[in-house]
Formats: structure tokens, sequence, C-alpha cells
């Protein structure tokens, strides 16, 4: 084992790093040196357990989805609007339908064909933004967008392992199983959710001083395996439990520095996935099978720059971001390989689609940076072929797309009691089934036969005080759940404009009411059905009652507020701490969107020619076009700084302009680096011994009068004298012939003055 962990890591070490020479994405970096050790180049003496190495591959898939989660944040998904969510539905439907009927032309089973699809309707997030990176685009608007739509399909990628897991063991297609899996799935997502952002960042919080890097690191780990096991005792993928956890440590405080202590561990583990990835490619059988392998290629890169260029214009963007966001997802990616691990592990899928699909990442990977440069060149093709009707269609649509307007109060009143309806719902089931299935048992432990005591309601004493107990435990601990299931936003500012609006209204309000009611007396109903044997009529009208009491309990409002107050406190916390130490707010970003102008962060190095200058000197409006909106130095903010505000090492400077702008002023910084990077080495400080001798001008002077400090910009920090050392001398000392002085100052001019 150690002999294989040797071999695969100093190998991938190695032609990754030839990778980076030649300017290539480190992944296939590691899927070559995982073909070059595998049993199928240079045979199995270099690799002994192959099954060994596939174990911590999947491993490997577990810290890339924990870290790809850390990065997810549900928050982001709420707030990716239309754009992300409508380009990404039309790349995943387009995309999988083509990897279907590619599959099925290639004459390949129906299963393997729906694998393919799934596998072809996702893009690599890591290999787009290393492009992006190395093109210096990550300040073009584009970029954004981009990040958006890998967020949605990231998410789909989860959903879709789970979807066709169940298919390839039911080996069908039928919908009610579909649904069933669904529902089961969002049930868990929103179950997790809520009690994550409940219980993490407080306990974070708590926490946080006792809370070291090496603690945090293996907390984290704990925490990601805890959900791994609890999404597997559940029926869904570990991969999945890994996603879930790294989600909801994005909503907390610690999410940044979780990440950052992760990535060694993803970064090990990762490679190795990755290296086993490699090692399943057999040689041969890519010759064979070259014709799928340039179709699927073929597919890929012009599918996605169709589907994504016409969901992202689709969603109300411009062509030129639209061309650029489709010319950027011409691969597939990570969840690829996943997918086909699991459709191999399943027994679903032809040995031949996982050597394939890796194929096509690779061929696709490498041709991302080239293709990407053909979207400008692109858009002034069809600008130049296009009506001006066209193109005044287009700006009209993207502007009605991107203009805010009011939404109507019905549709913002029922968004607020659906979501608080199935949010609590959803706690309120998870807590029945967890007391039902281990805490009640617990007190029937304790009812007896029923032989001694006074009759209530047909039931004897002990028996009935024992189930009343248990009863009102449930009943107690979810009836700030139940309450916010029957009245949470029935009378919010939206429920009281609707109702003074007319009578028709206010029978839609009423009804709604007495759904809700209905609703929370089912859960009660069924708390008080499963431990008394009344009869229905009964335990209908104490459950009309117990919402009642609910209704009007001050105790149980008072808890539903402070449940609500701490939920949304703990979701918040780390967007409002990013806001506090953003340089421009979201409104102000956001208003930019509707031109083509945006706001980008740059940080100034301390190496930079900018340092010292006054923003009238640069004439950086005049050079590049951009417009300096503000300056950020310590927390400080300076807004609209004037021409005579200086730039200082380690300022952000806060610009808005066009892309071809924004390249313009990261130009002028990267150039202002390279012309300071001739200059010297900044100098160093050391200390000197220097012995004073009779042809010294300095002996018979004392240390203040001999102006040391001054002439050699030094100060002394002791004198040795007859064997004695005085530390720290007192200025008025006098410098005697003989006397050891130990200097310290700038080693360049020390060394003049010292041999001087």
């Amino acid at each position: 084992m150690i002999q294989d962990l040797c071999v695969i890591m100093l190998t991938a070490g190695i032609v990754s790093l030839l990778f980076k020479l030649f300017k290539q994405p480190v992944v296939l970096g590691y899927i070559v040196a995982g073909l070059m050790v595998g049993p199928y180049v240079l045979g199995e003496a270099w690799i002994s357990d192959i099954e060994g190495v596939e174990t911590w591959g999947q491993i490997g898939v577990l810290f890339l989805l924990f870290s790809m989660g850390l990065e997810f944040s549900f928050k982001k998904l709420l707030k990716m609007g239309s754009t992300a969510v409508v380009a990404a539905m039309v790349i995943v439907v387009g995309m999988m339908l083509s990897g279907y009927l590619i599959g099925q032309l290639l004459g390949w089973g129906s299963m393997t064909s729906l694998f393919l699809g799934g596998m072809l309707c996702m893009s690599s997030t890591t290999i787009v933004f290393k492009a992006i990176e190395d093109m210096g685009l990550s300040k073009h608007h584009f970029v954004n967008v981009c990040f958006g739509i890998l967020v949605i399909e990231d998410l789909f990628a989860v959903v879709l392992m789970v979807l066709l897991s169940s298919i390839a063991v039911s080996n069908s297609f039928e919908g009610s199983e579909l649904v069933g899996e669904i529902m089961k799935l969002v049930f868990y997502l929103v179950l997790w959710f809520v009690l994550g952002i409940m219980i993490l960042p407080s306990f974070l919080k708590r926490f946080r001083k006792h809370l070291n890097d090496e603690t945090m690191t293996i907390f984290s780990i704990g925490l990601c395996l805890g959900m791994v096991m609890l999404a597997m005792k559940a029926g869904f993928s570990s991969a999945l439990g890994a996603f879930v956890m790294g989600s909801l440590l994005a909503e907390t405080l610690e999410a940044e520095r979780v990440e950052r202590l992760v990535k060694p561990i993803k970064d090990i583990f990762g490679s190795i996935f990755f290296v086993s990835v490699g090692m399943m490619i057999d040689p041969s059988m890519l010759v064979t099978h070259w014709l799928p392998i340039l179709i699927i290629t073929i597919t890929v890169i012009v599918g996605q720059i169709i589907f994504a260029s016409t969901g992202t214009l689709l969603s109300g963007q411009s062509l030129r971001v639209s061309l650029q966001t489709g010319f950027s997802l011409v691969q597939i990616g990570e969840f690829a390989f996943i997918i086909a691990t699991l459709g191999q592990s399943l027994h679903v899928t032809a040995d031949f689609l996982y050597p394939i699909v890796v194929a096509v990442s690779v061929v696709t990977t490498f041709l991302t940076p080239y293709i990407m440069r053909l979207s400008i060149p692109t858009l002034h093709f069809i600008e130049r072929h296009s009506s001006e009707g066209f193109k005044l269609w287009l700006e009209n649509y993207s502007k009605i797309r991107n203009s805010t307007s009011a939404e109507s109060l019905w549709k913002i009143y029922l968004k607020k009691a659906l979501v608080s309806v199935f949010v609590n719902g959803v706690v309120t089931i998870f807590a029945y089934v967890i007391y039902f299935s281990y805490i009640h048992p617990y007190f029937e432990s304790f009812i007896g036969d029923g032989s001694d005591g006074v009759t209530v309601l047909g039931l004897r004493w002990p028996e009935f005080g024992i189930k009343a107990l248990s009863c009102a435990l449930i009943l107690g601990a979810t009836s700030p759940l139940i309450f916010n299931i029957a009245l949470k936003h029935t009378n919010n500012s939206e429920a009281r404009q609707l109702w003074n609006t007319g009578s028709m209204q206010k029978a839609f309000l009423s009804g709604i009411f007495i759904l809700r009611l209905l609703l929370s007396m089912a859960f009660v109903f069924f708390a008080i059905a499963n431990i008394f044997s009344f009869n229905a009529g009964v335990i209908i009208v104490l459950s009309f009652f117990v919402v009642l009491a609910f209704s009007f309990s001050h105790s149980i409002r008072k808890r539903s507020r402070k449940l609500e107050q701490a939920f949304n406190q703990n979701f918040t916390a780390r967007e409002i701490s990013a806001e506090e130490r953003r340089a421009m707010r979201n409104s102000t970003v956001k208003s930019l969107l509707n031109y083509d102008i945006h706001i980008s962060e740059f940080d100034v190095s301390a190496d930079s020619d900018f340092c010292g200058k006054k923003l009238k000197s640069l004439s950086i409006r005049s050079v590049s076009g951009v417009s300096i909106v503000c300056i950020v130095r310590s927390g400080m903010h300076i807004f609209i700084p004037g021409g005579d505000e200086s730039i200082y090492p380690g300022d952000r400077i806060i610009a808005a302009g066009s892309d071809s702008q924004i390249d313009a002023f990261q130009k002028m910084l990267d150039q202002s680096i390279n012309e300071s990077g001739n200059r010297e080495d900044p100098a160093m400080v050391s200390l000197e011994h220097f012995t004073v001798s009779d042809s010294d001008n300095i002996h018979g002077k004392t240390i203040i009068d001999s102006r040391i400090r001054e002439n050699a910009h030094c100060i002394i920090m002791g004198v040795e004298r007859n064997g004695e050392y005085y530390m720290n001398p007192n200025p008025k000392m006098t410098i005697e012939i003989g006397d050891t002085l130990i200097l310290a100052g700038e080693t360049s001019r020390l060394k003049e003055f010292v041999n001087g």
C-alpha cells in the first residue's frame, strides 16, 4: 500500500508539474499519470492493489463534493435569480436529450444512453475557472453568470445521481417512484438545511475560541463523514451527504477557514481519485471507439455553445455575455467521472462508456481555452450579419428581463405562506419520526397491566398519566412549529392589504387559513392517535382545542419568534459580515446590471509603482477609461476619491467600467508591478560588532554626540568593555578605545560604517 501511494503521488506530482509548465489543467495531468501507472500501459507491477487505490479514490470523491458544497451555499442558490436557473435548465435538458439520442444512434442500450446524457449535461467548475484565470478574464461580467450556472448544475448533479441510482436499481422509468425519490430528496435537503442552520452556526460561534486549526479540521471532517453515514442510512449516496454538509458549513462564519483547512486534504485525495480514473483507461479501447469519442466530443462542444448561449440569452443577458458564457462551458467535468463510476458500480452501463467519457473530458478540457477565444470573433460575425431589427429586439428583450417589477401581493403572500408551511411541516414530521421511533417506546415500557389505579376515560390512571406525559412532551416540543403551520404570515402586511381590497380576497384568505388550520390539526391528530386509543371524533375535538390553545398562547408565540430570529441571524450572519467588508453594496452593483458596466475590485501590491502617487498623476481614467469609485484602506472607505488622493500599499481600488476598460486597468496595474520588479531588494536589518580604535573619530565622545544614528542609520544596542556588557547603554555614556559596539541597522549601511 505504501509503495502504491508512493508511485501514485510521485507520478502525479511530476506529470502535473509538466502540465503546469505547458499551462494545461492539473486535472489532465492526474488522469495522464493514472494512465501511465495503470495496468494497461506499464503493467500491474507498478500498482499492486488497484482495489485499494479505488477505495482512496472514493474517499477523494467525498472530499471533492465536500469542497464543492463549501463553495455552493444554499443562500447563493436562492440569490442566483432567473439567469442561472433558466440557463442551467436549458443546458441540462438540451444536453441530456442530446446525449441520450447520441447513445441510441450509436446502438447503445437505454440505460447506457441515459447515463451518457447525465454525464454530458454538466461542465467543470474547476476547468472553467482555471481557464478564466489563465486568460485574465476573472473581472469580466460573464464570469458571474458562469458561476451561477455551474452552481445550479452542481446541485442538479447531486439530484441526478439519486435519480439515476433509483432508475438503475429498479431498471424502470416509473413516474411514481421517481416522484417519490424526488420528494424524499427534497425532504432530506430541507430538513438538514433547517436543522443545520439552527444548530451549526450557533455551535461554532459558542466554541470558536476553542477551535484552533487542528480541532476545526478534525471537527469538519467528522461532520462530513457523519452526514455521509446519515445519507447512506436514508438510502442516498455518500456523495450527497458530503455535499450537504459542505453546503451547511458554507452558511457559517467559519466557511472560508474550513475551506482553507480542508483544501490540502481535498487536493491529496482528489488527485488519487483522478489518478484512479486514468488507471481505468484502456488505450486500445480508445482506438477501437475513436468514432464515438469524436461524435460525443463534437456534441459536447456544439451542444454546450448552443444551449448555454441560448439559455443565457433567454434569461435576459446580452448577446456578448451569452456567447462568452456558452463558449466557456464546452467541457464535461468531475461529475461525469462520478456518474460514470456510479454506473459501473451498479453494473448498468457498458464497460466502454467510462474510458470514452474520460477521453472526451480530456479532449474538451484541452480545447476549452482555445474555444473561449472564439466567442468575441463569433459575436462580431453575428453582429455583422444580423439585421437592425434583430439587434433592437435583443436589446429590448434584455432590458425587459432585467427590469425590476413589483411582485403581486398574492404572489408574495403565497410564497411566504407556502414556505412556512412546508419547512415547518418537514421539521415536524422529522420530530415525529424520531420521537415515535425512539422516545415514545421508552414511555410505554413503564406501562403495566393497568390493574391498579383509578379509571380515567377508559384507561387506568398510571397508564393514562404516562401516555399524557408522552403526548404533552411531543406536542410541547413541536408547538412552535404547529403554530407556524397554522398562523405564520396570516396577519402580515400583504395579508392585511389583501383583506381590505374586497370580499373575494377575504374569501380566498379565509379558505387558505382554514386549510392551514386543518393541516395543523392533522399533525396534532396524528400525535394523539398514536398515543391514545380514543375514537376519531374525540381526537378531532381534542386536536381542535389543542391548536386553538397554541394559537392564543403567548409563550408559544414567543418561542416561535425566538426560533425564527435565531434562524435568520444564523442564516444571514456570513452575508452581513461580508457586506460590512464589501467595498460596494450589493444594491449598487445590481443597479449597473442593465448597462455595459460593472464593478471590479483590485488590490494594490506593495511592489506596485502606483504606491505613493496621487490619482491625478496616474491618469487612470484617460488611459483605461475606468472610474475609481472607492478606495478601501484598513477598513476605511474613501468614496469618489479626488485627484489629490494618494495610493498606498494594500489599498483596494474599486473601479467601474466595461469589460475592455477593466482589462485596460488590470494591464496598468500589472505593468506597474513589472516596472518596479527590477528594484533592488529591500534593505535587510542585521547586527554587527565594531571595536573602537584610536583612529576612529568617535572615541572620547558620548553616544549621542557620536551621531552614529544619523550618519550610519544604526543604533547602539550594547557596549562590551573590559569583559562587561552594557545593554541599551545610556546616550551620555562615553565611547572609549577598545570598546566593542553592538550595532543594529541596515546591512549595507552597517558594513559601510564598520569597514569604513
